[in-house]
């Protein structure tokens, strides 16, 4: 799970393996495998920054249970 912000400063948090694509259109748009789009104040290097740092953090869990939280 990622944390994202919306176009009007609220924030959500995005299930990473949902996402298929992430464009700058010139906002940021993320669309999901269920359909849904989402426009967010992040860029798209952000986004994947975010998504890798998550990955990461869930490839590592064994070693730190205690660390499964969102990325922001």
């Amino acid at each position: 799970m990622i944390y994202v912000t919306r176009l009007d400063g609220s924030e959500l948090v995005v299930n990473a393996d949902l996402i298929e694509t992430v464009e700058q259109r010139p906002d940021t748009v993320i669309s999901l495998t269920t359909g849904h789009k989402l426009v967010v104040q992040q860029s798209v290097a952000e986004i994947i920054e975010r998504v890798i740092a998550y990955r990461q953090r869930i490839a590592n869990r064994k070693a730190e249970p205690s660390e499964l939280g969102a990325e922001r």
